[in-house]
């Protein structure tokens, strides 16, 4: 089932607000595990809600389609929404994101890259994340940079 595309058939590419997930991918090095997306910027694994799913359904569901692993335990960073998450993509589409921003060090499985989503899958040190990281997935990840820092001796992050 693909509820946005149900959706765009009937009221074409007008601005609507659609619901979805990211999670952040943490490795015992505290380091981020970012997708080199299609698009040719550096993102999260994650997308958009279906009918009849939880936002952390929505998560587990799109780290398993994007990158293969199985998702245990999942702690929320945030919601992220209003006008900065505006977006009109390449088909004319418009829409508002509300987002769910996860944090999990529970994840399992070899990492399998979806040539369809990703060019590259890689782990970055939290301060030495990649130029091509795009604004929106950098707004989801400096808080959590942020709140590693708060916890870190002398603000370090690790």
């Amino acid at each position: 089932m693909d509820y946005v595309k149900d959706l765009r058939k009937k009221v074409g590419s007008r601005p609507l607000i659609l619901t979805g997930s990211v999670t952040l991918i943490m490795n015992e090095f505290n380091e981020l595990l970012l997708q080199h997306r299609v698009d040719g910027g550096w993102g999260l694994p994650g997308g958009l809600m279906e009918l009849g799913e939880s936002l952390e359904d929505t998560a587990r569901r799109e780290v398993k389609e994007e990158i293969g692993l199985q998702v245990g335990e999942l702690k929320l960073l945030g919601i992220f929404s209003g006008p900065d998450y505006y977006f009109k993509v390449a088909n004319g589409d418009e829409l508002y994101s509300v987002t769910a921003v996860f944090v999990t060090r529970d994840a399992k499985g070899e990492i399998c890259m979806e040539p369809e989503e990703s060019i590259e899958l890689k782990y970055f040190k939290l301060n030495e994340l990649p130029d091509g990281l795009t604004e929106e997935y950098r707004s989801y990840v400096l808080p959590y940079v942020d709140e590693m820092a708060a916890n870190e001796p002398e603000g370090q992050v690790p």
